[in-house]
């Protein structure tokens, strides 16, 4: 077995300091909100907040699972937590199968709870390890349920990234049966389940198969940010192992834009988050605009982290302050309010979502 702890901080270091953010764009640029020149509301009348899996959120905006099973996550985790809890915000873990490999590491995890008493926390455990791969048995439902406990998570997220797994040298790519196991977990694990990409988007027949199984949201971590297979290309470069690096580079563009996802997973009965690219309120904005109930961020809270809380801080600060702006521009007093502002998609993205309808209706 691969030693998580040291991949862990190898990711930490390649998505912070190497050029992993894809060529493909998340499609933020093709959309416009329509201005209006009358609002007809205050400013002060806008209200961000959302009911999101039965608790209130300050405003639409999550920091996304990240980190952890390292010495050095437990600082930025605690640090990221206590943000959560200032802004009350939603934040997610990452991974916490290092945790039941190595029970040492536990407190990299639960030192989010520690200093976010109330906040809303998601655990985290991946697909692949929900079935049994070559290198090791499927995590048990105890053994999950006793993540989730020992966060106090309020809801648990089973992130997809078969994607960075197939560009991993030591990744678990056997798949068959996941979604079999993913229905088993929401039936019996006792929080919702949020069903996680990490870069390559969902599609709609799969946010359909996802909600069937019982999935509560789906977090669509669409392409057009941080691309896991570069991640994994850099870290094979520095190994010395040529061919897993170029299949890397290769697929760093795979996947449905953020952009494209969000609109192929929303209106199907359960919330939608938007992850992959959003570096800004505007990206936000149009995300909400599009269907998203909420937006996650990554990188670019891990970067504003590791130069300080008081930099985390600024940086969530401005994201909340442009997103009520551009509320405001828009005449919306909430989210809802903002799903039914004109906007227009052109480009890329406004082909792909032309297409896919062409494609559905001919499916249908």
């Amino acid at each position: 077995m691969d030693d998580i702890p040291t991949r862990k901080a190898d990711h930490i270091d390649v998505a912070t300091q190497r050029a992993v953010t894809a060529s493909i764009s998340p499609g933020w640029d093709d959309v416009t909100l329509v201005h209006q020149s009358l609002p007809e509301i205050d400013l002060a009348d806008v209200d961000l907040g959302i009911d999101f899996l039965g608790k209130r959120l300050a405003a639409p905006l999550m920091i996304a699972s990240m980190t952890g099973g390292h010495p050095r996550a437990t600082e930025i985790n605690r640090l990221l937590a206590r943000a959560a809890e200032e802004f009350h915000i939603a934040m997610g873990v990452g991974s916490q199968r290092a945790a039941i490999r190595r029970p040492e590491l536990l407190s990299s995890y639960t030192v989010a709870r520690d200093a976010a008493p109330t906040a809303f926390l998601i655990a985290n455990v991946g697909a692949p390890q929900l079935i049994a791969q070559e290198s090791e048995p499927a995590l048990s439902h105890d053994q999950i349920e006793q993540l989730v406990k020992t966060l106090g998570a309020d809801a648990l997220a089973i992130h997809l990234n078969y994607l960075q797994e197939v560009a991993q040298p030591e990744g678990d790519t056997r798949a068959r049966g996941c979604l079999a196991a993913i229905q088993r977990l929401t039936q019996s694990i006792g929080v919702p389940v949020i069903a996680k990409e990490t870069g390559a988007g969902v599609a709609r027949s799969q946010a359909l198969a996802l909600r069937n199984a019982g999935v509560g949201a789906i977090d669509v971590g669409g392409a057009g940010g941080t691309s896991f297979a570069l991640v994994e290309s850099y870290r094979s470069a520095d190994r010395g192992l040529g061919s897993v690096e170029r299949l890397g580079r290769l697929l760093a563009d795979w996947g449905i834009p953020t952009a494209a996802s969000v609109v192929e997973c929303a209106n199907l009965g359960i919330p939608v988050i938007a992850t992959g690219g959003i570096r800004s309120g505007l990206d936000a904005a149009k995300a909400l605009a599009l269907g998203a109930d909420a937006v996650a961020i990554a990188r670019p809270m891990l970067s504003a982290v590791l130069e300080g809380y008081d930099a985390l801080c600024a940086y969530i600060r401005e994201l909340i302050e442009s997103l009520r702006a551009i509320f405001f521009l828009t005449g919306s007093a909430s989210v809802t309010d903002l799903r039914s502002r004109d906007r227009v998609i052109m480009g890329r993205t406004g082909e792909w979502l032309r297409a896919r309808r062409l494609a559905l209706t001919q499916d249908g």
